[in-house]
């Protein structure tokens, strides 16, 4: 009996010790070994502290700078992010910085970003893991998946977004004008994650069923060659190693959805408020919108001669980009320019950061100017197509990028046709981080009719 006490002690005592070994291993002796290996390669940053690395200092920054309203301003970068605004000027472009005990690398310099971005699919830089919450509201989609389901779902973007299909699209956008022009400027309530969930899979079957239905009763001879459709043909292939389950439909709808439509709605509701508060662009705009379509709805054939809408836009999707940073993950050890980057590290590229570079963009560059853009992307950037990448880069680039453009342009001539259109004395000017940037309080303006 005295043994097995003895024994079960000793079992214990040897539990509590491998569960020590491996917190200490975990939350001191792994940040310590890659700080190590970090700072003689000149990446420095925050020095880690115990278990919860620099993230109460991130969190104060925060609540700091959130605590009120700034001025009429497009300089974001501080509240948006006012670590990385605040730490690049400390410790240089690139830096290292700890959530928890995890590092994450920031980069800002466009060459590594080029690097990163253009990385194949499945290679060292690999898509990192949903949040949570992302989880729940995108699902396992385009946005988060890996490997061949990625290739395979987006395979069936590519031919959702093709040329043909935007043509058709944007004349369903002219027909829904109504719904389109006002509904993107409303600002949302959060709404708790489980109940969000079921509400958009309960709509998704309900739109697959009725789709389902239709087909099967005569109604429509084919699925059709939309997202949903091609969607549907893919559940039904013939081939079962070819087939997608109606959980990868719902997830793949549900990245569309919210992510596309948080994409626009963002673009739509800045572009507003720099042509608010810009009434010689929104004149400019105005008069090219009404020289080629007059009163007409915008045709979608047209839509690419709009020279000055699209240097709007661009200069919108600079200061006010839709993605504030996007992240990656190294699969192994990786030499990423001449820095050697451990496995498994987080890196984390700040687009904000990158879009509001004065040594890129001069030093006006909190300034709304969209000439920049008059010759192009290319001669906007020095040929460095990585200094502008708010649709991302590379192999996984936005699918729906010229869709979101489409869409912008369309309800942007609509609104432009139809009103002048100025901030109102209510609006407060407190940009916020919600997935994307969007206005904290709303977009109220005032319209007046032509």
């Amino acid at each position: 009996m005295e043994a097995m006490i003895i024994y079960l002690s000793s079992c214990v005592c040897l539990l509590l010790l491998s569960v020590l070994i491996k917190f200490i291993h975990k939350f001191w002796w792994t940040p310590i070994c890659i700080q190590s290996k970090m700072m003689p390669q000149g990446i420095k940053g925050p020095s880690y502290k115990f278990i919860y690395g620099n993230t109460k200092e991130i969190i104060r920054m925060r609540n700091e700078i959130m605590a009120t309203p700034m001025e009429l301003s497009n300089h974001i970068l501080p509240r948006i992010e006012p670590h990385v605004h605040s730490w690049t000027k400390l410790y240089g472009k690139n830096f290292l910085f700890w959530y928890g005990p995890k590092p994450q690398l920031v980069v800002t310099e466009p060459d590594l970003i080029k690097q990163i971005l253009n990385d194949k699919e499945g290679g060292i830089y690999r898509k990192r893991d949903l949040t949570y919450f992302a989880q729940k509201l995108l699902g396992d989609g385009l946005a988060s998946a890996r490997g061949e389901k990625w290739f395979r779902q987006r395979k069936i973007a590519n031919h959702a977004f093709h040329a043909e299909n935007l043509k058709v699209n944007a004349c369903i956008l002219v027909n829904d004008r109504c719904s389109t022009q006002f509904k993107l400027l409303k600002n949302r309530d959060a709404i708790e994650a489980d109940r969000l969930q079921k509400d958009i899979r309960d709509s998704l079957i309900e739109m697959i069923m009725k789709r389902e239905n239709n087909v099967s009763t005569g109604e429509l001879d084919r699925y059709g060659s939309d997202l949903l459709g091609l969607l549907m043909k893919a559940y039904h292939h013939e081939d079962q190693t070819q087939r997608i389950s109606i959980d990868d439909m719902i997830d793949e709808c549900k990245t569309f959805y919210v992510a596309g439509h948080e994409t626009t709605a963002t673009l739509l509701c800045w572009t507003v408020f720099l042509l608010a508060t810009n009434a010689d662009w929104q004149d400019k705009a105005r008069e090219e919108v009404l020289k080629l379509f007059g009163k007409q709805n915008p045709s979608p054939d047209s839509l690419s001669r709009l020279k000055t809408m699209s240097m709007i836009i661009n200069e919108s999707l600079r200061l006010y980009s839709p993605a504030v940073a996007v992240l990656r993950e190294t699969k192994s050890q990786v030499k990423l320019g001449s820095i050697t980057v451990p496995a498994n590290m987080d890196i984390s590229i700040s687009v904000l950061a990158l879009h509001h570079d004065p040594q890129i963009w001069g030093e006006d560059v909190h300034l709304f100017k969209p000439q920049r853009f008059a010759e192009g992307v290319a001669k906007a950037t020095n040929n460095n197509m990585a200094a502008f990448c708010p649709f991302g880069l590379g192999p996984r680039i936005c699918v729906g990028l010229n869709f979101s453009m489409i869409e912008t342009k369309v309800a942007l001539s609509m609104i432009l046709q139809r009103y002048r259109f100025t901030l109102s004395p209510t609006y407060v000017h407190s940009p916020v981080q919600v997935i994307s940037i969007r206005p904290q309080h709303g977009l109220p303006v005032v319209l007046h009719s032509l």
